[in-house]
């Protein structure tokens, strides 16, 4: 079974960088609690 993949809005991918920057939480952290893949918030973090 193929999985969709999903889109996320901007404010969204925001308050994700804002928690690894601004509260210190690791980005492994922050995947398990927004249930998001690793890869994809270290390039949120990036740009």
């Amino acid at each position: 079974m193929k999985r969709r993949r999903r889109q996320f809005d901007t404010s969204f991918k925001l308050e994700a960088v804002r928690i690894v920057r601004d509260q210190g939480l690791s980005v492994g952290e922050v995947c398990r609690s927004m249930d998001l893949v690793d890869a994809v918030v270290r390039r949120w973090v990036a740009q």
